[in-house]
């Protein structure tokens, strides 16, 4: 199963099962971590929710061979955006425990966490410019308010790919772990898992309407769709597959 859920005492743990694929978030993944998360926020028994990722990495991107052929149109139809939304949407105490590669997509998902831990390997980096394109589900406009403008420029116009302390020390994440992120997060889980339900929901929708209401997520996803039907594009996924340095020529 490309997605492990492991209801425990209070919490519940998600775990991204594509190994041989750095858990890339492909959109039936992305599905069914949406649909898990949908059935955590109706069970008064799940409390909170830790995502990790399967030996050794968090999620190194998208699924590439989607977004290779996917035009602006389809972009503008397409179900990651839902899924993506519903998992932006969940109500209780959401955690990310990362380790390992945590890129593009992989990044904007540990994003919408409410509360991220970096383990000692973590590497983040919203590297989409490699490709001609941008991050597609918020990810720009998060990190921006998260760590601020001159750090969110480095990392989305140059790609920079950061280590978990340079991270940590940047605002990026929560948690800093001595050795992987996951034993940790799961203490917080459990934490979590015995305090007030009502007040930690509150809590959690005033403080991303405050956050939120004044970034330009929909600006940035449209950015993005008008992006996958330019010859850059075409490019850069074609020099990634083929291990080279892209040539763009800005059409």
């Amino acid at each position: 199963m490309d997605l492990l859920i492991d209801p425990l005492q209070g919490w519940t743990r998600l775990t991204l099962n594509r190994p041989a694929q750095k858990n890339a978030l492909n959109t039936a993944l992305l599905g069914a971590l949406a649909d898990a998360l949908a059935d955590c926020a109706a069970d008064p028994a799940c409390r909170a929710v830790v995502i990790t990722g399967a030996e050794g990495n968090f999620a190194a991107g998208a699924d590439i061979g989607e977004i290779e052929g996917k035009t602006g149109a389809e972009g503008a139809a397409d179900p990651r955006k839902a899924h993506w939304a519903a998992i932006r949407a969940f109500p209780k105490p959401l955690l990310a425990a990362v380790d390992g590669f945590a890129l593009g997509g992989g990044l904007e998902l540990a994003l919408m966490a409410d509360i991220m831990v970096l383990g000692e390997t973590a590497r983040l980096g919203l590297p989409e410019t490699n490709l001609g394109l941008i991050p597609g589900a918020g990810g720009g406009q998060r990190l921006m308010a998260l760590i601020g403008r001159a750090r969110a420029m480095r990392m989305v116009l140059l790609g920079e790919v950061i280590d978990a302390a340079t991270a940590a020390g940047w605002g990026l994440g929560a948690y800093l772990a001595e050795g992987p992120a996951l034993p940790l997060a799961q203490e917080i889980a459990a934490r979590l898992a015995r305090r007030a339900p009502l007040a930690l929901g509150a809590a959690k929708r005033a403080l991303i309407a405050g956050e939120e209401g004044a970034l330009a997520l929909a600006a940035e996803r449209a950015a993005f769709e008008s992006l996958l039907d330019t010859a850059d594009k075409a490019e850069g996924i074609r020099a990634f597959r083929e291990r080279r340095k892209p040539e763009f020529r800005g059409s």
